[in-house]
């Protein structure tokens, strides 16, 4: 069974940076694209970013285009979020996810969320 677990997630002031990371078990990680979607307090479930299997090709929401960056290390199972310049409107709960290919569509496997919260 695959098991998604994101960290890294905290308090943090406007202006200031944080890295999420998501550890996949129970899968070959390597085969899959990966991505990283965010809900925020009476709002929607909303994509991030995305991330093809090999790690070349990326995928951005407007949101997080130029202050956001995905990456992975198949190695270590594992995809990240560094999150830069951090704004109040990005406090949300992030989850990472796990699909067959980076269109957030095709991400169906969800991890259980870590919470951000960007303080003014």
């Amino acid at each position: 069974q695959v098991q998604l677990v994101e960290s890294g997630g905290g308090l943090v002031q406007a202006g200031g940076s944080l890295r999420l990371s998501c550890s996949v078990s129970g899968r070959a990680f390597s085969s899959y694209a990966m991505g990283w979607f965010r809900q925020a307090p009476g709002k929607e479930r909303e994509f991030v970013a995305t991330v093809s299997w090999s790690g070349r090709y990326t995928y951005y929401a407007d949101s997080a285009k130029g202050r956001f960056t995905i990456s992975r290390d198949n190695a270590k199972n594992t995809v990240y979020l560094q999150m830069n310049t951090l704004k109040p409107e990005d406090t949300a709960v992030y989850y990472c996810a796990l699909g067959s290919d980076p269109r957030p569509a095709a991400l169906n496997t969800w991890g259980q969320g870590t919470l951000v919260t960007v303080s003014s």
